[in-house]
């Protein structure tokens, strides 16, 4: 069984959902894998995040957690937007794009989910995948953003790509998202 531990600390990811785990150990038996898993958290060799959700240790990454408790999911709206320099404000929380709104605390790390209609959820159009996490590219993070927040106030929006926005705003089949975004450039451009 040290084999399967081993596994799971030779991957660069830290958080891992059950069938990450599944997949890295070849187990297709449901219950010898639940068992598995079991014994290692018992043992102190897997840390339990949620149901299903499991890390190697406390030094797990935050934003691997955020994309990893409800598929599909990713971060979006001021996490992305604080890093992008787009907004000022800090924010200890994450703020993810998903099926549903849920607020939840888990160990080290606070999550605001929101909810996105599928048709946008499942589109990977400015999407990215980094350090093991899904995360909106700036744009598609300012359209989840005025999608959701109509009259939302930005800080700076040189950071943007507005011809991106252009070309993304279609997959929320929104003709007020529309008109917003081309507000948003119009007064941007005075």
């Amino acid at each position: 069984m040290d084999n399967l531990i081993a596994k799971l600390y030779q991957s660069p990811k830290t958080v891992f959902t059950i069938r990450d785990i599944a997949l890295l150990w070849e187990e297709t038996n449901e219950d010898h894998l639940k068992s598995k898993v079991t014994y290692y958290v018992r043992r102190g060799l897997l840390l339990r995040l949620a149901r299903g959700v499991f890390a190697k240790n406390a030094d797990y990454s935050s934003r691997e957690l955020a994309t990893s408790l409800y598929v599909p999911s990713y971060m979006s709206f001021e996490t992305v937007l604080r890093d992008a320099g787009v907004i000022f404000q800090h924010y200890d929380t994450i703020f993810v794009a998903g099926p549903w709104t849920k607020e939840l605390t888990l160990g080290k790390t606070s999550l605001v989910f929101r909810t996105m209609k599928d048709s946008v959820l499942f589109n990977p159009t400015g999407i990215l995948s980094q350090d093991n996490a899904s995360i909106a590219t700036p744009e598609r993070a300012f359209l989840d953003m005025i999608y959701l927040f109509p009259r939302y106030h930005f800080d700076h929006l040189d950071a943007l790509d507005w011809k991106a926005c252009t070309r993304m705003v279609g997959l929320y089949g929104n003709q007020q998202l529309v008109k917003r975004l081309a507000s948003y450039r119009k007064h941007y451009a005075q």
